[in-house]
């Protein structure tokens, strides 16, 4: 049984609703999902119901790799409801016209029925209007309930539940009391990740208990009962590397952007992974090569300068010819500096954070040679979105270290991306498997045959 919660825009509170909701039925064993490339909704996903959230994205998913992502998902947590929450106004995507991106493509991609998350303040019957048109644009999607967000009090949500209810022919499920004590306090990149402050479990429970209180949640599931998921091949992506290898994990308050689906590729090629903290451990674990996803060194920048033992770990690890990846934030601890503060320094260059958004696209990469995760010439899909750059680097010179060529998105200057020092990669795209199927098949392989295991 499933659902996807969207929003009639951004900000209309989907991820306090939809978390909230994910709470009160984590009782049932619930199994969380986010639409887009997001990593921090999907964080208080996690800490609402005890089950890891997974991303859902046609733009680097087919159809066939949607359902098996959300099928498989429910499988291995064995939840009873799927809950899906959607990214800003629910036809939103790529294209003005068409569903890539869009929650609307996931409904469709799943069968799900969707509920209609509405900012109601000063709308009654317009409430209806908007209903009607989100129902009318496209009639594939099946609409069946709605949420009415900050309403003034008992009679203004009577009165809109009524025109909602009577001029569209949809239930409405519950009305959210307005309260400005239930934001969620925010940061350059969204909304700060669950993983960072203590405090955000305290308000999930609240939202949990506001759900209850305030939205049919019976009603919400019939509605879920009534849709059968379709049937995938179940295919995802490469495996086959069989030689076991250690790959150390950099996750703490940091460095926590990574989809999970990214490690589970990693072990189904026959990682361990081995979780280490840049911001609190002295040195690196026995690993065999290392992954340092996004998040924030830009925040932390002087607590990981402080650490400077790790830092001249890694970069001897980087030394001794070990194979390192780094995506956007791992690409900023990576490199000399961010804003004078020093990092690693196994990237020749230094960072700078900005007032403006360096990058924030889809993105479309195609390897202009062999590297750590991919072959000559394939073509793969990122996301990238960071308000960092890189300093003085000239394209001229440092082409030879450039490994993509970006074909939609900016990269790290100019359409290019993935600068590969020794056996370090570092890159700003994010990149999911599912789009980037031999991610983990090469980054597995190359590291087992530098430490000879074959």
């Amino acid at each position: 049984m499933k659902v996807i919660l969207a929003g009639a825009s951004s900000a209309v509170g989907k991820t306090t609703i939809s978390t909230g909701i994910m709470k009160a039925l984590s009782k049932h064993n619930v199994q969380p999902f986010k639409v887009g490339p997001d990593y921090i909704d999907p964080s208080y996903h996690t800490l609402a119901t005890g089950n890891i959230s997974r991303n859902l994205d046609s733009f680097f998913m087919s159809d066939d790799q949607i359902i098996s992502t959300y099928t498989r998902a429910m499988k291995n947590s064995k939840a009873k409801y799927g809950i899906i929450e959607g990214v800003r106004g629910l036809y939103e995507g790529i294209s003005p016209i068409t569903d890539v991106g869009s929650t609307s493509s996931i409904a469709k991609a799943l069968n799900a029925p969707i509920i209609l998350i509405l900012d109601s303040r000063s709308l009654v019957k317009s409430a209806a209007a908007i209903v009607l048109g989100f129902k009318s644009l496209d009639t594939e999607l099946n609409i069946e309930g709605v949420i009415l967000n900050k309403v003034k009090g008992k009679k203004h949500y009577l009165k809109t539940k009524k025109s909602v209810e009577t001029l569209t022919n949809t239930k409405v499920l519950g009305g959210i009391p307005r309260n400005d004590k239930i934001a969620i306090e925010q940061r350059h990149l969204g909304l700060v990740p669950a993983l960072e402050k203590a405090k955000i479990a305290e308000s999930i429970e609240n939202w949990g208990k506001i759900a209850e209180n305030y939205i049919d949640l019976d009603g919400l599931i019939d509605i879920m009962k009534a849709f059968k998921t379709p049937e995938s091949t179940g295919k995802l992506w490469k495996t086959g590397n069989k030689k076991p290898i250690k790959i150390g994990l950099a996750k703490d308050e940091v460095f926590n952007f990574y989809y999970q689906d990214n490690i589970d590729a990693l072990k189904e090629n026959n990682a361990k992974i081995v979780q280490f903290s840049p911001l609190h451990d002295d040195c690196l674990p026995d690993v065999d090569g290392l992954y340092i996803g996004g998040g924030y060194p830009e925040v932390f920048k002087k607590e990981l300068e402080r650490n400077s033992s790790i830092r001249k770990s890694i970069l001897k690890f980087h030394n001794n010819e070990n194979h390192i990846y780094g995506e956007c934030g791992g690409l900023i601890y990576l490199s000399k500096s961010i804003d004078k503060g020093k990092m690693c320094g196994l990237i020749p260059f230094n960072s700078t954070m900005t007032s403006k958004v360096q990058g924030l696209s889809y993105n479309i990469i195609k390897s202009k040679k062999d590297n750590l995760i991919s072959q000559k010439d394939e073509i793969f899909k990122g996301h990238e979105f960071h308000y960092t750059k890189l300093n003085n680097v000239d394209i001229n010179n440092a082409d030879g270290n450039f490994n993509f060529k970006i074909r939609r998105g900016r990269g790290i200057i100019d359409g290019y991306d993935g600068l590969s020092y020794k056996n370090t990669l570092v890159n700003y795209t994010h990149i999911h498997p599912c789009s980037c199927p031999n991610f983990a098949y090469n980054f597995t392989k190359n590291i087992a045959e530098s430490r000879n295991f074959f």
